[in-house]
């Protein structure tokens, strides 16, 4: 614990205030800035400043990591009945009861081998299981697939208590998400008998997961069988499928499936826009081209999307002149260019370090009187953080109040990022608890950040906290957490620490990539870790006949 004389000479280093000034091109915010924590004094200049630059780190870290958690978070880590573990400041799943979640959780955490094991551990459990327990717990241990089946299972036999759609749903995709595929259907088979069960949405979270396995002919079989299940086969179904065909770069099975339907599921604009959007991300331009032809034949307008799928690939390839000449054509075919379009613009602009093209984008946003969403301004706060100016970058969050835009999830974590990216552990901490405090969830994409400059700072005490925090906050650590995790803390030296991460992983079933484990055994190799090395071998084999085992199923399968 920090005494009192030192944890006042913390926040008084940690917390220094000045005098704002205001992103030039945004109106003064009327916010109160005692709302929000204030930014540290920071050069408007676009260039990185010295002493943030990562040879100059050393020299302004205090002399204990560790304490970048300042007093006021004390109540964000502080829960009796936890330990270490931490108190979410405002609980965002309520009906639950904190005491029954937190017992089953205990039960949960300990490893068993099948789902089965996990629901003789829970016989003796005493919990009144309601819908509020049992989604809080599936979403806690959505990455870790025994226990949340196993406890899946044991709360349907409960009596009193009966799995709602959603909650069946919500145990496909979590199935899906870790690649038990058969398990997977057989519930969704199961959900079958149950009437009025199985629905779109069920087959959409089928369809996808095969897709995002790269599995696509399962996924067109899973369509093929939709109707079969009581849903029925139609443009709605069909665009999912085509959709989750293009976003896992597929365009050429979504074309396959638009020729084969195209004659019994008349397709409609929004079929047309995700072909364009799959040629455009595959950088088919050409045919691109011809399906947005095609569509205008079929009596349908492309409207701002179809061209913002262009821009989206001008954009990825720095070519601004093309750009131009797509938003000029937009305005010869009386095409308003949406906040999307100007989001994806200022972004790539920004990410090409040419933060003064990618800020007047917000004047020429207010000529074509578009008006600005949380995103847009998310994209804004990036340009600034990426070039340096995080105080511009701090100003421009806390205006977003006076354009009667509330700070999203992508903002939130925009910012958390962007103050992690310039070595500000505390101030992400205090954007956390103000999400908290705000009602906006956070997901694995907020905490990644903090976990990273944890590893970075050799900070473990923060770093466990955090963790504790997901885990409170029900967020579940996904495989590319444990990656982030093994690969920052063996960059950092933690090498048993990095291999306490990676056996976790494994033993979830989850599969990191070979490249992980030959990085962390370089890295112990003449440490005098032998024991550490051998275990180390070991799980990299089993993760390799696992990999077979999977690719050998997905080839029967298919």
């Amino acid at each position: 614990m920090l005494s009192s004389t030192r944890a006042i000479k913390l926040i008084q280093k940690l917390l220094r205030t000045g005098k704002p000034k205001i992103f030039h091109l945004i109106p003064r915010s009327l916010c109160s800035q005692a709302e929000l924590p204030q930014p540290p004094e920071s050069p408007e200049s676009p260039d990185l400043p010295t002493w943030l630059r990562d040879d100059q780190i050393s020299a302004t870290k205090d002399a204990d990591d560790d304490d970048f958690v300042i007093p006021p978070l004390s109540s964000l880590f502080a829960k009796p009945g936890y330990g270490t573990h931490v108190r979410v400041a405002r609980r965002l799943l309520s009906g639950a009861n904190d005491a029954d979640v937190d017992k089953v959780s205990q039960i949960l955490k300990n490893r068993y081998p099948t789902p089965n094991g996990v629901v003789q551990a829970l016989s003796r459990c005493d919990v009144k299981v309601s819908r509020d327990l049992v989604m809080h717990i599936l979403k806690r241990f959505s990455n870790d697939w025994v226990p949340a089946l196993g406890f899946f299972t044991w709360a349907k036999d409960q009596t009193g208590y009966v799995h709602d759609p959603e909650v069946y749903n919500f145990m496909v995709d979590a199935l899906g998400k870790c690649k038990q595929f058969t398990l997977m259907l057989e519930l969704v088979e199961e959900m079958k008998g149950l009437e009025g069960y199985v629905s779109l949405n069920t087959m959409a979270k089928v369809i996808r997961r095969f897709a995002r396995a790269r599995m696509y002919e399962n996924a067109c079989e899973a369509f093929g069988k939709m109707e079969s299940f009581g849903v029925a086969r139609d443009v709605a179904a069909l665009n999912i499928l085509m959709d989750a065909l293009v976003k896992e770069c597929s365009v050429e099975s979504a074309q396959s499936v638009f020729l084969k339907f195209k004659d019994l599921i008349p397709p409609d604009s929004n079929t047309y826009r995700i072909l364009i959007h799959g040629y455009c991300k595959a950088r088919k331009l050409v045919e691109a081209r011809r399906t947005m032809e095609d569509m205008e034949q079929q009596g349908f307008q492309p409207a701002a999307f179809a061209y913002t799928c262009f821009i989206e690939a001008y954009c990825r390839d720095r070519d601004f002149r093309k750009v131009d000449a797509i938003l000029e054509e937009m305005q010869e075919k009386g095409c308003k260019p949406s906040i999307v379009s100007y989001t994806i613009i200022m972004h790539a602009l920004g990410k090409a370090k040419q933060t003064n093209e990618a800020l007047e984008i917000y004047e020429e946003v207010k000529r074509n009187g578009c008006v600005p969403d949380a995103s847009f301004y998310g994209s804004v706060i990036f340009v600034l953080s990426d070039s340096g100016r995080i105080k511009d970058a701090w100003d421009v969050f806390r205006d977003m109040a006076k354009q009667g835009i509330r700070p999203n999830l992508l903002v939130y974590n925009t910012m958390i990022a962007s103050a992690c990216a310039h070595w500000q552990g505390t101030h992400a901490l205090e954007l956390l608890q103000k999400m908290e405090e705000d009602s906006i969830k956070p997901d694995v994409k907020t905490y990644a950040p903090l976990l990273k400059l944890c590893c970075k700072k050799k900070a473990l005490r923060v770093l466990k906290l955090v963790l504790n925090h997901m885990f409170a906050n029900d967020v579940s650590i996904d495989l590319g957490t444990y990656e982030l995790l093994v690969r920052g803390l063996s960059m950092s030296g933690k090498l048993e620490e990095a291999c306490m991460f990676l056996q976790e992983a494994v033993s979830k079933g989850m599969v990191p990539k070979d490249k992980l484990f030959m990085s962390l055994l370089e890295d112990l190799q003449g440490q005098g870790l032998t024991e550490a090395e051998e275990n180390v071998k070991k799980l990299m084999k089993s993760c390799q006949a696992t990999r077979k085992e999977r690719d050998y199923a997905s080839f029967v399968e298919a």
